[in-house]
Formats: C-alpha cells, structure tokens, sequence
C-alpha cells in the first residue's frame, strides 16, 4: 500500500529535495506540496494524504499552527503530522508535538531516516530525530510552561511502567520487544492501554507525560 505524503516548507528548494527524497522511496508517494501553512491545511483537508511532513516556520500560518489545525485535540479525525525543524533545541518543536504532531525530524536527517518516520507516521507510530529525543522532551518538560499533568485513571502496572520509560527513550516497538522479550502484539495492547490511561492520543504524548511527571532522569 503507498503512504501518500504532503510536504510544506516555504523554501522551494527545500520542498523539491524532500519530494524528491520521498518519490525515490518505495512505497512512498508525495500528492501535493505547499510554501505556507495555510495552504498546506486546505489541501491536507482536500488531499487527506497519509503523512503531512511541515517546516516548523512558514509565514501565514506557521507549522505549529497547521499541525494544530490538523491533528489538535479538538480535530475529529487527526491526520499524521511529522514537523522538520533546523534547530535541534527549539521552543517550536515542543509546541508542535503539544499540537498534535507525531514527531519531528531534523533538516539534516538523511534518506533512510525520513522515510522511516513517514512510515512510523502512517502505521501510527512516532519517530522523533534520535539525536534530541530525550534532550528536548527533558529541557522542556522541566522549563517548558505546562499544566500539571493528571495522574492515570487506573495505576500502571509494572510492565507498563517498564514501556512507558521505553517509549519515552525514543525506542520502536521491535526494540521494546526485544528488550522485555514479549511479542509485537504485546507491545502494541501495552501501548494502546498507556495511551488509554494516560489520557493521551499518541506516543509522543506518552514520552512527554513520563518526562513531565518524573518518570525518567536522563543524564547527558
């Protein structure tokens, strides 16, 4: 099945090396592309593709509030958004992923790891740039201003608890297997509960609720 992608970035040349990028995939095919991100919400919401790939800064309306537009708490039916970003400590990147976004990448990610996050968009999960996974999701869960999280509907159990620290550290669910040596169908029921309990819709809000709550300590 082809993952249809949507890539907005307000620098031409930019945008034509990410479609040529995804187009050299397989399995990958970008239907549209935008210089702004009011353009890029109308033919998100026209083209309904699987993957939106946005720049964090676009004039008019910027990534953030396209991925918002798109993917906030208040969309019924949330498209996949994976933002791009220069800068790999940026108040912007955080905002996204508060916006709905399903991870970011840096501009500097090679092929293979841009395809791999739109492939972990389009199968629901997360990819978020190695390099700055725990670093970003530390700085601003301890400096960013957030609202004091809730504690889960129902206690996590101690394998929950074990994945959700796992999530947080960036891993994939064939790691997290691994790891604990449990299936991939036992990963997935594991993540789908904490998402359930957690009150959140995706991975990157299970990684930022188990920073913001202190369930890690990272050192760098």
């Amino acid at each position: 099945m082809t993952i249809r992608v949507l890539v907005a970035d307000d620098q031409e040349i930019v945008r034509t090396g990410l479609t040529i990028i995804l187009n050299t995939q397989p399995g990958i095919d970008v239907v549209g592309s935008a210089g702004d991100g009011r353009r890029a919400v109308e033919l998100a919401r026209r083209l309904r593709p699987d993957v939106c790939l946005f720049d964090i800064r676009m004039p008019g309306m910027d990534g953030i509030e396209a991925t918002r537009a798109l993917a906030g708490p208040t969309v019924a039916e949330p498209l996949a958004v994976v933002v791009i970003t220069t800068f790999d400590l940026d108040e912007h990147v955080y905002a996204a992923l508060r916006a709905g976004a399903r991870g970011f990448l840096l501009k500097e990610a090679g092929p293979d790891l841009l395809g791999q996050a739109v492939r972990a968009a389009a199968n629901g999960d997360a990819l978020i740039a190695p390099s700055v996974t725990t670093r970003l999701l530390k700085a601003f869960a301890d400096t960013g201003p957030v609202a004091p999280r809730q504690q889960p509907v129902e206690p996590l159990t101690d394998r929950e608890e074990q994945v959700l620290v796992a999530v947080a550290r960036g891993r994939t669910n064939k790691e997290i297997g691994d790891e604990f040596h449990i299936t991939l169908s036992t990963v997935k029921s594991h993540v789908t509960s904490l998402m359930t309990k957690l009150g959140v819709r995706n991975r990157v809000e299970v990684a930022m609720w188990a920073y913001e709550t202190n369930r890690i300590r990272t050192r760098w």
